[in-house]
């Protein structure tokens, strides 16, 4: 069974703990001893309900310690999980679904969530697929990741490749030891919240702390009155906290890692004044893990520090490159220009410091943008409004706010394409602005353009009237 390391792997951690000790506290507190018997209750009953090694099983729940235990115990069955984020619409499940097609579904009962903030409980729905396969790789974990053609990627991670990374964050002598208390911020269906959070706070006996809400003086009481000593975080988290008027002093926490997306100097120098800790990077993908880092903050960004040992990298004309002995890509036609001999292309502008060797990040160099720790990308946004009956064509553009450029026939509007991407697109991804008119320009070789003043400047001047670029961005949310 090539899920049996992992099985072996959760069963000695699940092990190494007092039953007394606590593992994890959100509004209440769950004990080492607590998580063991849930996991193991879980365990029989999804063997009740069929899952068994091979299985493939799809999860959409909110974040939530049953939802760890979920994941800790379906791995413990030997079954090939599918994350799926709460935020995907049931379109956008479907979608997933109908390309995997995994035997079940367990949901914590809506899809779509505008919010996620993390709950203790929640109810746990299994829907069997009748149509569904078992696994026919070895990958114990399947995750999604948006591409440059607006349609989903899938990537593999087999039982060997999870343990090496969390291997790889256990040889970081700046992570979390034992006995430490851990507050997670990032998003436990993500490669670092689940593995550099969940995964590594397991094998080392380090204790994790969720907030109830996604208030700042929330984050900054739990951190405070749990004497935390690590944040793990998205840029979105340090700014919250450097923006905070409240007085409160940090004297436990010694270190702050943010990952995800790149974090602002400003934010990085005013979270230092404030509360005497720099920020750290994670830098990583999906389809890697964990690149580079420089936890404890010593260089300032874009630096995100030295790949991490075992780590293969080099950069062609201004991009980073990650070796990889296989594709994480479970379709051929996902590798498209992205690996090639061994070679997994991350599509990140970046440089090495001659002198240093610090890997400093720059951006991307396809369609692919971060919002809040979350990945957008502005194809699919694209493709959905240009599957509208009204819409001739669209170029979606990110600047401070996702902005939607549309050519329709003039039978539809703003609102309305705003309601239809709800229907078809996970919150975050929606537009913020449409600016319709009834072409959008072409360059001289028949190009859309894509550069936002000259969108602006002229699309408004095609409009007979004025479009909505976006009074309904308010009323829209």
């Amino acid at each position: 069974m090539e899920n049996a390391p992992l099985k072996s792997w959760i069963a000695d951690m699940l092990a190494g703990q007092a039953e007394e000790t606590l593992w994890a506290r959100a509004r209440s507190g769950v004990t080492w001893g607590r998580l063991r018997s849930k996991v193991t209750e879980l365990e029989r009953l999804f063997e009740i309900q069929g899952v068994k090694s091979g299985s493939t099983v799809a999860v959409q729940m909110v974040p939530s310690f049953t939802y760890l235990w979920t994941v800790l115990a379906l791995w413990s069955r030997g079954a090939q999980i599918m994350l799926m984020d709460p935020r995907l619409t049931r379109i956008e499940v479907d979608r997933l679904l109908t390309l995997c097609e995994p035997q079940y579904l367990m949901s914590s009962g809506s899809s779509g969530a505008v919010r996620v903030v993390f709950q203790d409980e929640c109810e746990i729905q299994v829907e069997v697929r009748r149509g569904g396969h078992p696994a026919v790789t070895p990958h114990a974990l399947l995750q999604f990741s948006s591409g440059s053609t607006g349609h989903p990627k899938i990537i593999g991670r087999t039982a060997g490749s999870l343990l090496a990374e969390v291997s790889r964050f256990g040889g970081l002598p700046e992570m979390p030891r034992a006995g430490e208390r851990v507050l997670l911020g990032n998003s436990l269906t993500h490669s670092f919240g689940l593995i550099g959070g969940v995964l590594h706070a397991l094998a080392v006996g380090a204790g994790l702390l969720f907030t109830v809400n996604g208030r700042p003086r929330t984050l900054l009481s739990t951190l405070a009155d749990a004497e935390a000593q690590v944040l793990f975080g998205v840029p979105f988290h340090f700014e919250l906290l450097t923006r905070i008027s409240d007085e409160v002093p940090l004297p436990h926490l010694r270190l702050a890692v943010s990952g995800g997306e790149a974090i602002r100097p400003e934010v990085y120098r005013r979270f230092r004044e404030r509360y005497g800790v720099r920020i750290g990077q994670a830098y990583g993908m999906t389809e890697t893990g964990i690149i580079a880092t420089d936890l404890t903050g010593a260089h300032e960004p874009p630096a995100v520090g030295f790949p991490v040992p075992g780590t293969e990298i080099r950069v062609r004309s201004g991009e980073l490159y990650v070796r990889t002995d296989d594709s994480p890509y479970l379709y051929a036609n996902d590798v498209g220009s992205r690996y090639t001999d061994g070679w997994l292309r991350t599509h990140d502008l970046c440089d090495v410091d001659d002198r240093t060797g610090v890997l400093s990040v720059h951006g991307g160099t396809d369609s692919l943008v971060v919002i809040g720790g979350l990945k957008v990308d502005l194809g699919e946004v694209e493709l959905a409004l240009a599957e509208h009956p009204d819409v001739t064509e669209a170029v979606v553009l990110f600047t401070s706010t996702i902005e939607a450029f549309v050519g329709t026939n003039g039978r539809t509007t703003a609102r309305e394409l705003h309601t239809w991407c709800s229907e078809r697109l996970s919150q975050y991804k929606i537009p913020r602005r449409f600016q319709l008119a009834p072409a959008v320009p072409r360059t001289s070789n028949g190009k859309l353009v894509r550069n936002r003043e000259l969108l602006l400047t002229r699309m408004s001047a095609q409009a007979s009237s004025p479009s909505s670029p976006l009074g309904l961005s308010e009323a829209g949310k």
